[in-house]
């Protein structure tokens, strides 16, 4: 009788939680196919690349450079005790676990917003596979964005609690939110307007918490002014009107639809027919949710996730949107589904049976989408023991010139050799960092004669003795010059 006892409490735990169960088997395959991707492009930029200055300094606390991110400057701190073992193992590690965590903390979102448990199970399983995220599962420099979901969610599940002391600690959450990145602190926002949607609070404290939100963004403002930094706007970040118009396009097609976004967008790889072939897949389930309850989009639960979806995307929107971004709206866009799922009730089949295949193509996708990512970083990796190899004896310091690459990039996924040779520091990390300690890059414009024109750049750069050896970046060619 108690063996009995225990099958059914284990069937009726596994029919209520499935989601979950499959979560939590799918992230050590997941994490094994993180493992081995290498950094790429921003990656060999960011603050969570090893650091191997002292810990108790300035800019592992305080606001500096493009971002006030702390926790990126510790992950960074740790990776530099070792970075032949940590780096980029380390970053990837906190990404998948906080993936995980963020899908775990949406299920729970779910429930407590009243989603019926097909409704909650389905939602959960599409945020943790879905293709949309993959841009920042896959990613090494990510676990910002991953967190600042994460305590984003905490703060609104702590926000409907309306426990003593809300006005304390909400605001704290958010500004941890904050401090993994920036657009946390839209949370100030959406956890009033989400609240409101779903009968947790009446509309005179939702006027009175949104002044409150705002005051929290005034007071982040005030710090990022008053706080010792040194503030560079890079040109990306400059609001332009066409580049708004493009960043909506990019935020609708990534957030909404579901397909193979490399044989659609990147040029090299552009296969239309299975591209198409994974659309076509995809739509049946993307038009249960979407358009056969386009009524739903009308009511207040749905009005207000969608604002504080837009809410949530915005500081992307005006400044710079990539696949990498739909993660921050992504919790958002799992509500409005799980919304459609439960009205459904009973009849349910339908909806079963296309999201089967729209999982089964999601995988697929992912797959394609871990490959193109792992290519791009053996790449670097590739160009970074040629110039190694070519070199031959150690230097201190190198120049490298790159000629202008007209190569199409997609993300993440596919990237810009030169980009994924990280501009030369991708051969410090194969040194592990011991040379070059110096290196300085320029970029001139690609011409029929541009080879010639790096050559002799090069040579000037090394007659002027500042450096002891010059790196051509052809594309994915590696040409080294050095005194003899």
């Amino acid at each position: 009788m108690q063996d009995s006892n225990s099958k059914i409490r284990i069937q009726q735990f596994l029919s209520s939680h499935w989601s979950m169960v499959i979560v939590i088997l799918l992230m050590p395959l997941l994490l094994c196919a993180a493992l081995p991707i290498l950094p790429t492009h921003d990656d060999w930029a960011s603050l969570t690349t090893p650091d191997f200055k002292p810990f108790f300094i300035k800019e592992h606390f305080l606001f500096y450079g493009y971002h006030w991110r702390p926790f990126d400057t510790w992950i960074g701190y740790i990776a530099g005790r070792n970075p032949q073992l940590l780096y980029p193992a380390f970053n990837h590690i906190c990404v998948v676990l906080g993936h995980t965590l963020c899908a775990w903390l949406l299920y729970r979102l779910l429930h407590v917003l009243g989603f019926n448990k097909l409704a909650c199970n389905i939602t959960t399983l599409f945020f943790f596979i879905a293709p949309a995220t993959m841009a920042t599962v896959l990613a090494v420099d990510s676990q910002n964005q991953v967190f600042a979901s994460v305590w984003g969610i905490v703060a609104f599940l702590y926000y409907i609690k309306n426990s003593k002391g809300k006005y304390i600690l909400w605001p704290i959450i958010i500004f941890i939110a904050t401090l993994s990145k920036e657009n946390g602190l839209m949370w100030a926002l959406i956890c009033p307007i989400l609240a409101y949607g779903f009968d947790y609070i009446d509309k005179k404290t939702l006027k009175k918490d949104i002044i409150i939100g705002i005051a929290i963004m005034i007071v982040y403002a005030l710090a990022i002014i008053l706080l010792p930094k040194n503030i560079i706007i890079h040109p990306e970040y400059v609001p332009e009107d066409a580049k708004i118009i493009k960043n909506i396009i990019k935020f609708l097609f990534t957030s909404f639809f579901t397909a193979d976004y490399i044989y659609l967008l990147h040029q090299p790889s552009r296969n239309l027919v299975l591209g198409g072939i994974t659309l076509l897949l995809t739509i049946p389930f993307l038009y249960y949710v979407f358009i056969k309850k386009m009524q739903l989009l009308i009511h207040r639960k749905a009005v207000c996730t969608i604002v504080c979806l837009i809410i949530a995307v915005g500081p992307h929107l005006i400044t710079i949107y990539s696949m990498m971004h739909t993660y921050a709206g992504l919790s958002l866009v799992c509500i409005l589904i799980a919304n459609a799922i439960d009205s459904y009730k009973n009849n349910t089949k339908g909806i079963i049976c296309a999201y089967t295949v729209f999982i089964l193509t999601a995988l697929a996708i992912d797959i394609h989408l871990w490959k193109a990512s792992y290519d791009s970083g053996l790449t670097g990796k590739t160009m970074a023991q040629e110039a190694i190899n070519k070199t031959g004896a150690p230097v201190k310091s190198a120049y490298i010139i790159i000629i202008e690459d007209d190569y199409p990039k997609l993300s993440s996924f596919c990237v810009i050799p030169n980009e994924a040779f990280g501009w030369g520091i991708a051969a410090q990390y194969e040194t592990n960092y011991k040379w070059p300690q110096e290196i300085q890059d320029t970029t001139i414009e690609r011409t029929a004669d541009a080879m010639k024109k790096a050559s002799l750049l090069g040579q000037q750069v090394l007659n002027s003795k500042k450096y002891e050896c010059v790196w051509i970046v052809d594309h994915k060619d590696i040409t080294v010059i050095r005194n003899k």
